[in-house]
């Protein structure tokens, strides 16, 4: 299989942001009145958007609009303390320099609010690295949703067969597959090893190398 072009996941598979999220999620759940959770404990919580994220960490039946408060919250809070503990993983910007110099395309997919994620990437990578960045946007459908990928596709000018989607999550490999897109699992994020398995990642991959290795010896 050629591979042309990379569409990334970003939480847990480019950045790590598990400290920073699990702190401001704490700190909302807090000034609630709520009890919080251990850090490792939002690995399971991350993934499918803001709203989930927040649905999850709130007791069980708390209301619509105490949710959305806490949305809202948590943005005011996340928004002061996005790069305290951020830090791209080991060998990630190696990878995606290498990726480049291969003259493969890279994008950014992620569930993180679209704002955020421009933010994380204009902070933490060199400038156009890569073509296309997106996050959740109003009016586009959340992994495993393929709409994103797709749409990441048809302004790339590739076909999907030609993208690796890689993500550390179910949801990254659904969406990947979803697409038509190829999949490698990352073991080093939030998700275990089995979970990629268990959704046909047709890929997993231990170091950031792998991927470039994988790639162009794909090409």
């Amino acid at each position: 299989m050629s591979y042309t072009s990379i569409i990334f996941d970003l939480d847990g598979t480019l950045l790590d942001t598990l400290t920073d999220i699990a702190d401001s999620v704490n700190t909302v759940l807090t000034v609630n009145g709520f009890p919080t959770y251990p850090r490792d404990s939002y690995k399971s919580f991350l993934g499918d958007g803001l709203h989930n994220l927040i649905s999850r960490s709130v007791p069980v039946g708390t209301g619509e609009n105490i949710i959305q408060n806490c949305c809202e919250t948590f943005t005011q809070i996340y928004s002061e303390s996005w790069k305290k503990n951020c830090y791209p993983y080991e060998g990630i910007e190696i990878m995606l320099s290498d990726l480049s110099a291969g003259k493969i395309k890279l994008a950014v997919l992620s569930n993180k609010p679209h704002a955020f994620t421009c933010l994380f990437v204009d902070h933490f990578f060199p400038k156009g690295m890569f073509e296309i960045v997106y996050g959740h946007r109003d009016g586009v459908n959340k992994k495993p949703d393929p709409a994103g990928a797709i749409a990441i596709a048809e302004i790339l000018q590739t076909g999907c067969e030609n993208i690796l989607f890689v993500g550390d999550s179910d949801v990254d490999i659904q969406t990947g597959r979803s697409a038509g897109m190829g999949t490698a699992g990352v073991s080093w994020g939030y998700r275990t090893v089995a979970e990629l398995k268990a959704n046909n990642a047709e890929i997993i991959v231990n170091r950031p190398s792998e991927i470039v290795e994988y790639a162009l010896l794909a090409t």
